[in-house]
């Protein structure tokens, strides 16, 4: 099992930026595909960006493509979400899980999940 703690959310205005990490115990990180993903009061879950274990595929969700950037760096098994011009309803809690695949079309891919970090753009 992975243990995953994010961490970076905050108060932000609109057109800021935010970074936020996310640090995997427990395990061998690369063996791992990391999702972001992020659930606003209300509505659903939302699958945002996947990572393959050793950082060579991508894929963003439609709505944070060339805004957002998924990186990870595997010595400090830790997964990052770079977030730029920050809209107000990217208000929600961001979540890192760990799977086997790297996707986003689906959050049941991923077995383990942090605890989210509150993420807050006002206008």
């Amino acid at each position: 099992q992975v243990q995953l703690v994010e961490s970076g959310g905050g108060l932000v205005q609109a057109g800021g930026s935010l970074r936020l990490s996310c640090v995997a115990s427990g395990v061998t990180f690369r063996r791992y595909a990391m999702g972001w993903f992020r659930q606003a009061p209300g509505k659903g879950r939302e699958s945002l960006a996947a990572i393959s274990g050793y950082g060579l595929s991508t894929i963003y969700a439609d709505s944070v493509k060339g805004r957002f950037t998924i990186s990870r760096d595997n010595a400090k098994n830790t997964v990052y979400l770079e977030m730029n011009s920050l809209k107000p309803e990217d208000t929600a809690v961001y979540y890192c899980a760990a799977g086997l695949t790297a996707t986003i079309a689906s959050s049941s891919s991923y077995a383990d999940w942090g605890q989210g970090t509150q993420v807050t753009v006002s206008s």
